[in-house]
C-alpha cells in the first residue's frame, strides 16, 4: 500500500511541474517569445492545455475575476501541496 501512496505522491509532484511548465509556456506565447505556428511548440502547448485545463477550469469558474490575472494554477498547486502533506503526515504512517 505504501508503494501506491509513493506513486500518488510522485504523480502529484509531476503534475505540479506540468502546471509550472504550462504557466511559463503561456507567458512565452503571450509575449511572442515562442510562436505557436511552430509545430513542436503547438504540440507541447496543446498537450499541456489538455493535461491542465480539466482541473484548472472549475477552479477558474469558482474564483472571482481579477482582471487579466489568472491565479488558478497557484490555487491548484496549494491544493496539491496540502494533499501531499495530508498523505505524508496522516495516511502514510498508518499504512503497512
Amino acid at each position: 500500500m505504501r508503494a501506491i501512496l509513493d506513486i500518488v505522491l510522485i504523480i502529484l509532484d509531476l503534475y505540479v511541474w506540468l502546471l509550472i511548465a504550462s504557466a511559463i509556456l503561456s507567458w512565452l506565447i503571450a509575449f511572442n517569445v515562442v510562436n505557436t505556428r511552430n509545430q513542436f511548440v503547438a504540440a507541447i502547448a496543446e498537450f499541456l492545455l489538455r493535461i491542465t485545463e480539466p482541473v484548472l477550469g472549475p477552479i477558474r469558474r469558482a474564483l472571482p475575476s481579477l482582471g487579466g490575472l489568472d491565479i488558478s494554477p497557484i490555487v491548484l498547486i496549494l491544493i496539491i501541496m496540502f494533499l501531499q502533506r495530508v498523505i505524508t503526515y496522516y495516511i502514510y504512517p498508518n499504512v503497512y
